[in-house]
């Protein structure tokens, strides 16, 4: 009986860090729960650069097989308004993702999860040559994402590169976010979260380098989430004419 009651303690324990700290906005997190679950998740981007403003609507289907793998595929659309060029709006490049969790380690009330990830990028969008939106090309990302959680904060990490046999956006990536609950744990899930989320960029051939910082709220209940982040450069070393402004990220997402 009494581990009975050990075994009851750490599911709830480890159902509320993962419910507490819902998904970052910008970044990604290794943590995957309920084997055959679904989740329908949109992350709205209106991106403002010197070259013109870019607004990408997608719609994401994710699935988990088991508790520790996933797959997903992203259905975009963008309207794009381009300075003394072209606008418009089409499909974007669709997105096939996957994700496999091969490390983990848990504690009371903290778990360490480390997880396989790779998003195919396929070539239905124009080739508009705006990096993770719409190229009009193929793309492989291939890497790996490592967390630690607790009750009273998050930290997560990401490193990987796309490679792009096609074109000249090859890039080097590296994410690190921080989660911070304001709430007490409860159930039914009710909470804000505050996101502190850097994205380094280094586009190799093109020799390009960004670094931007993200600062994103997000509201969850039960099980759905709804988030807001505001995307700018602290480091913004790429050509005149193509530099980030700022990007203003709204989503929500559902989980069943």
């Amino acid at each position: 009986m009494k581990n009975t009651y050990v075994i009851i303690v750490a599911i709830l324990l480890f159902s509320f860090i993962a419910q507490a700290q819902g998904p970052p906005i910008t970044a990604d997190k290794p943590i995957m729960l309920g084997g055959g679950s679904f989740t329908t998740k949109t992350l709205t981007e209106i991106r403002k650069t010197e070259r013109g403003t870019f607004v990408y609507v997608p719609l994401m289907l994710h699935y988990l097989p088991s508790s520790n793998s996933l797959v997903a595929v992203h259905l975009p659309y963008i309207n794009y308004d381009i300075e003394n060029g072209s606008s418009g709006s089409s499909i974007a490049d669709i997105k096939i993702l996957g994700k496999y969790q091969f490390f983990r380690k848990d504690a009371t009330g903290k778990t360490f999860r480390v997880v396989a990830k790779t998003l195919q990028n396929l070539p239905t969008g124009e080739t508009l040559d705006v990096m993770e939106l719409s190229t009009g090309k193929y793309s492989g990302y291939y890497g790996i994402i490592a967390g630690y959680e607790t009750l009273k904060y998050g930290i997560s990490n990401e490193i990987g590169y796309n490679w792009m046999p096609g074109g000249t956006l090859d890039e080097f990536r590296y994410k690190l976010g921080f989660g911070l609950p304001l709430l007490k744990p409860q159930y039914p899930n009710n909470q804000i979260n505050l996101y502190f989320e850097y994205t380094n960029s280094w586009l190799v051939e093109r020799d390009w380098y960004q670094l931007l910082y993200a600062q994103g709220i997000q509201y969850a209940r039960k099980n759905i989430t709804f988030d807001l982040a505001v995307q700018v450069p602290l480091v913004n070393d790429v050509d005149a004419g193509r530099k980030l402004s700022h990007s203003i990220f709204l989503g929500t997402r559902f989980t069943f």
